[in-house]
């Protein structure tokens, strides 16, 4: 690089840098004036405290969560009633283990149950939790407990979006109304793409059918009567093997790194360069995500304030943002290195 170029170089990621304190001081203003405009409001008490501990509860997870930014989690989500000599239990642990071993962090609800068990097996060191306050149920597990990787939460909203926003990957595992409520969740943000694309698996203890059986009354009593897409089945996998639960995740980081938008385009970035053929034939295959134009391989784009990640491949096109069953399967084309994954048949 000559030195002109350099100079360049530096110009750009100063005036990068400078935007983003603007952006950040203004975004602190709205803050502020969001605040004025409640005592202008007359707010009441109640919806008061109500923002006020939101907004302090969430403060104070980001500060825990941001120092582990630049490490992979997995959130494991199962009931806090499950005793340890049950099989799904030791499944949760083993489960946990095998994705600390592979240098992923663990985040659970920091419960018992199942909670207990992703900790005990990822170990205290990787171990994240954002344990509920509960009037009756639950304390922190002896194995999180006055950890610095603990968050308390009293709301279950912004402890669920604290699940969701810090992982990379969604674990299952069989429970009540409360993991049935999380799993769902997950499956609506990610299908209406109100959360970036990750993998989400449904696991059981060998020979289990818990999930299963929510498989077959999603095929019968949804996709039957036309409420979701045959796509739609991309976005999870039901399995009671730990091998591929741990395979689905470590599959679908093998060549996909993460996407943004930047203003009507869809960025996705990949750890290795994207082949012509495969680009030609993703431009084949994947016509109907788009709303405008075709896919292209590009360089960062000026607009991408992240600059850890400016040397790595870019495929670039404007998604129709409806169709993120469809999505998924090109991100599996994609960590294939073939347009394979687009043969399979869903139903």
């Amino acid at each position: 690089m000559s030195r002109f170029e350099e100079t360049d170089a530096e110009d750009l990621s100063s005036d990068k840098d400078e935007r983003r304190e603007i952006e950040i001081k203004n975004l602190l203003d709205q803050i502020r004036q969001t605040a004025d405009k409640l005592q202008r409001d007359a707010a009441t008490r109640g919806d008061l405290k109500l923002l006020s501990r939101s907004l302090k509860e969430l403060r104070y997870a980001f500060k825990v969560f941001t120092p582990f930014r630049g490490k992979r989690k997995v959130t494991i989500f199962g009931s806090a009633r499950t005793r340890p000599d049950h099989p799904t239990y030791q499944t949760a642990a083993d489960f946990a283990q095998q994705m600390a071993e592979d240098d992923w962090l663990v985040i659970t609800g920091a419960g018992s149950g199942i909670m207990e068990a992703g900790h005990r097996g990822a170990g205290r060191a990787n171990s994240m939790g954002l344990n509920i306050m509960l009037p009756f149920e639950q304390q922190a597990n002896p194995v999180i407990h006055g950890d610095e990787k603990l968050v308390n939460m009293k709301y279950f909203f912004t402890r669920k979006l604290m699940f969701v926003k810090e992982c990379d990957a969604v674990v299952c595992l069989p429970g009540g109304f409360g993991t049935l409520d999380e799993a769902f969740e997950v499956l609506t943000l990610v299908q209406t793409g109100k959360r970036d694309l990750f993998p989400i698996v449904l696991l059981d203890a060998p020979g289990g059918t818990y999930w299963k059986a929510l498989d077959v009354f999603i095929r019968a009593a949804l996709y039957e009567s036309g409420m979701i897409s045959p796509e739609d089945f991309a976005l999870y996998k039901v399995t009671d093997r730990i091998d591929e639960a741990v395979g689905e995740i470590e599959q679908f980081y093998k060549v996909y790194h993460s996407m943004r938008y930047v203003r009507k385009q869809l960025v996705i970035r990949t750890v290795t360069p994207i082949a012509e053929s495969l680009l030609s034939a993703i431009q084949t295959e994947f016509r109907d995500i788009l709303s405008e134009g075709t896919f292209e391989v590009r360089d960062a784009l000026p607009e991408e304030d992240e600059p850890e990640l400016e040397e790595m491949s870019r495929l670039v096109f404007t998604f129709n943002r409806r169709n993120l069953g469809r999505l998924r399967i090109l991100l599996d084309c994609l960590n294939a290195g073939s347009i394979e994954p687009a043969k399979r048949d869903f139903t």
